[in-house]
């Protein structure tokens, strides 16, 4: 609960509804319109003057954790244009299909007049900084620039609060101090900054990701909020996706055009029925495992055409994640790998969230790139939740109105 200057007190609202239960009721149902608007315009509005940017996008994942809290989400920038439907439609804001080193600090300043908290988010793309990358030296001395024009927009426009959220790898990461050196930028402009690596499960989210979030800010002190959940009661696979009707390889449900499966050749579907919950190509016979299985070096890739587990959560969402060779991404007990809406449940997607026009074909590859690049929904609440707790203890949420 907040007081803000100017605005109605919490123990004025409560004796308004202490004056309205003693009415008669003919009486009682225009104070409670007027107490329902107070408390919109208390609560639910309150953050409404918090205005968000969200650099690289998307389809809108961490935007939308921002916009179901009640930030104002001004407008998000990426050059994937096919992003603009699904992000403008979820979030009520507007697209920018622009390359992040063209945006000036003149454009940023404007679209963010009339916010009295500048937030300026974002997650640069982390395939740069992946466990492949790390393997894979591609020789692209640019590839990793985009981190750096994210620090340049910090610097020129000074926003409140900074977030960004990235793959964990990139704490470790050797080739170039990226982080390092979006820290110190960060310091050197007056900012504290906390860096968190996070498990996803302990914050509600049903699948194994690992996810560096970073927190900056120029009013003081920020931290994440603590975790929310254990590992007694993490959201798993049974609690995400059980409920939705059973499909087969191939199929997409009369009810949800995106409960939709991948078709699987004659081969591969007698190798996900040979495979238990929980299971792989290691409970295969001879005949069914592919040569690479055979080798040494095959032998350590244990969750390839893998089922999940009822019991835990999913594995890490990819852009692959629909695919039955590319992970343990093998539905429990249906003969299929996951599905689109499946994948997008285990991403903290509410099940309402559009992702094509309706007049638009599916395209289950690009489905899939969208979901598995995505900032997961509920980690962009668990920002959001983690800022307003930061604008508490700072007294800042006083200055929102």
């Amino acid at each position: 609960m907040y007081d803000f200057e100017g605005g109605v007190s919490t123990g004025n609202i409560f004796r308004l509804i202490r004056m309205t239960e003693r009415m008669s009721k003919p009486n009682r149902l225009s104070n409670y319109i007027l107490i329902f608007a107070l408390i919109m315009d208390k609560y639910i509005m309150k953050n409404s003057k918090i205005g968000v940017i969200d650099l690289f996008c998307g389809i809108g994942g961490l935007s939308h954790g921002m916009y179901k809290n009640g930030f104002n989400i001004i407008g998000g920038f990426d050059i994937d244009d096919s992003c603009k439907y699904s992000y403008e439609k979820n979030n009520d804001t507007i697209f920018y299909n622009q390359d992040i080193n063209t945006v000036q600090k003149k454009q940023i300043n404007k679209l963010f007049s009339g916010s009295k908290i500048r937030v300026l988010a974002g997650c640069a793309p982390c395939q740069p900084f992946s466990s492949y990358s790390f393997k894979v030296k591609e020789k692209d001395e640019h590839k990793y620039d985009l981190l750096y024009q994210f620090g340049r927009l910090v610097e020129e426009v000074l926003p409140d609060i900074v977030t960004m959220e990235n793959v964990a790898q990139i704490l470790s990461f050797k080739q170039k101090p990226v982080l390092t050196d979006f820290v110190k930028l960060l310091e050197r402009n007056k900012y504290k900054v906390s860096v968190h690596k996070v498990f996803c499960p302990d914050y509600g989210i049903p699948q194994t990701r690992k996810r560096l979030v970073l927190l900056a800010s120029r009013f003081g002190e920020i931290n994440l909020i603590p975790p929310t959940h254990t590992p007694e009661n993490y959201v798993t696979v049974e609690d995400t996706i059980k409920y939705l009707p059973p499909i087969k390889a191939g199929e997409v449900c009369p009810t949800d055009s995106l409960h939709r499966a991948r078709s699987l050749s004659d081969l591969n579907l007698k190798r996900i029925q040979a495979t238990p919950e929980s299971g792989s190509w290691r409970n295969w016979s001879e005949d069914l495992r592919l040569e690479c299985h055979k080798k040494s070096t095959g032998k350590s890739f244990g969750s390839v055409y893998g089922r999940m587990s009822w019991n835990k959560p999913a594995p890490t969402m990819t852009t692959l994640c629909t695919g039955l060779g590319n992970g343990r991404f093998g539905h429990p007990d249906q003969d299929r790998a996951i599905s689109l809406r499946e994948a997008a449940l285990f991403q903290s997607f509410p099940i309402n969230y559009e992702f094509f026009p309706t007049d638009e074909e599916i395209s289950t590859t690009k489905a899939s790139r969208y979901i598995g690049n995505a900032v997961p929904p509920r980690l962009g609440e668990i920002t959001a939740l983690s800022i307003i707790k930061h604008l508490e203890e700072h007294g800042k949420i006083l200055n929102v109105n």
